[in-house]
């Protein structure tokens, strides 16, 4: 059984970059859709104005598994539960792998998500694994693997899906899913939770965190802005290349999103920042960053090449933002005590997914009906809003800090 390691031995760098690696594979099933939206809704009948549902849904998998799954890690034994949720995400994986039409794969789609919680018992895991003094680091490089795992599905998913077909691409996860759950059954810790808690009073204490817990409800809604403007963008954005100002294919695309992933080097920055105490400046960084990714592509020169520069930018900017941010969310929650861990993140992230579900869908219905410039406007609201909140924050402490000081 393990324990919390603030008086032991600091969790090993081959453990760190396990639980990195393993975060990154599980966390892509949720990505690899995004670039195949096309062709995906063509073989199985979807409509343009619909072909957002296709993300959607595993983005709703997610949440409920959020919600529903990963709060189990403070009550069942880490290691079983993660297998197990990883064998569900391969069986999930090769059905969508195999279908013909749009109700089966949505309903994949829903269980793909649903399985893929288990990358948000690892996290968590990480930090139980870390001292104190390092916590910050250890889980910016756990999430570093995570987001490259989310900026790598999606050109891996158009390469593959342009060289060969897109249902190699569910059913190459599917193998790679089933390989990583005996893996982690053999390599990871024992570890079994101190809870002698129901499943339904573990359920009911979640309203109760939430309340109770302003620091998670902060976090949360600062990232549902940012999430909600990155899974709106990534929607969106396939199609706008795809479309006749840049005819890139499946390759292109792919090349496209591959620098995107420039933007994870900001995980280990906001980690060590959040460890020397800068949180809140580092936040307001973040949500600008967000703001920026979506002013750049409206400057629309007439130039092809200079306007596919400014949103290659806009691309890698935005991803800074998110993946800087998403690690200063969870420094500061999993500060907040080991017992309820999972909880927390389990509510973190199920609240910012909800914010990226409704950027999916907004982003598909509103490009559909009125165009990529309306879609950017879209996607800026989310960070601006998130913004105005943080600057209440802002003013709340420099207010404190001034009357600490009279």
């Amino acid at each position: 059984m393990s324990k919390t390691t603030d008086t032991g031995p600091d969790i090993s760098p081959a453990m760190v970059w396990l639980l990195a690696i393993a975060s990154g594979l599980i966390v892509a099933n949720l990505y690899y859709a995004q670039t195949l939206v096309g062709p995906i809704s063509a073989a199985t009948g979807l409509s343009l104005e619909a072909a957002g549902l296709i993300v959607t849904f595993t983005q709703i998998g997610y949440t409920v598994g959020l919600l529903f799954i990963v709060p189990l890690g403070d009550l069942l034994e880490n290691r079983r539960l993660i297998s197990g949720a990883l064998f569900f995400t391969a069986t999930a994986l090769a059905i969508a792998a195999m279908a013909t039409s749009a109700w089966l794969f949505l309903a994949a789609a829903l269980a793909i998500g649903l399985g893929s919680v288990a990358a948000q018992i690892l996290v968590p895991f990480a930090a139980h694994l870390s001292k104190e003094a390092t916590r910050g680091q250890t889980v910016g490089k756990v999430v570093s693997g995570l987001l490259l795992g989310i900026m790598l599905a999606r050109p891996a998913a158009s390469l593959v899906a342009d060289h060969l077909s897109w249902r190699v691409v569910f059913g190459g996860a599917a193998a790679i899913i089933l390989g990583l759950a005996v893996l982690l059954r053999m390599s990871l810790p024992v570890r079994r939770p101190h809870s002698a808690m129901s499943y339904p009073k573990l359920m009911m204490s979640l309203w109760h965190l939430f309340l109770g817990t302003p620091v998670l409800r902060r976090r949360a809604a600062y990232h549902a802005g940012l999430f909600g403007s990155f899974s709106l963008f990534w929607t969106v954005v396939p199609l706008e290349l795809a479309g006749p100002q840049f005819h890139l294919s499946l390759t292109g695309i792919a090349i496209f999103a591959l620098v995107g992933m420039a933007g994870a080097i900001a995980s280990p920055i906001a980690g060590k920042l959040a460890d020397k105490g800068h949180t809140l400046l580092a936040t307001g960084a973040a949500l600008t960053l967000g703001v920026i990714g979506f002013a750049l592509p409206m400057i629309a020169p007439q130039s092809r090449n200079i306007a596919l520069a400014l949103l290659v930018i806009a691309s890698i900017v935005l991803d800074m933002g998110v993946a800087g941010n998403l690690v200063l969310g969870q420094r500061a929650i999993f500060s907040l005590g080991a017992e309820v861990r999972s909880r927390l993140n389990g509510l973190y992230f199920a609240f910012f997914f909800a914010g990226g579900a409704l950027g999916s869908a907004l982003g598909g219905w509103v490009y559909a009906s009125y165009g990529w410039h309306a879609a950017l406007l879209a996607g800026m609201v989310f960070p601006l809003a998130a913004g105005l909140y943080w600057l209440s924050e802002y003013v709340e402490n420099t207010r404190i800090a001034k009357s600490s000081h009279a």
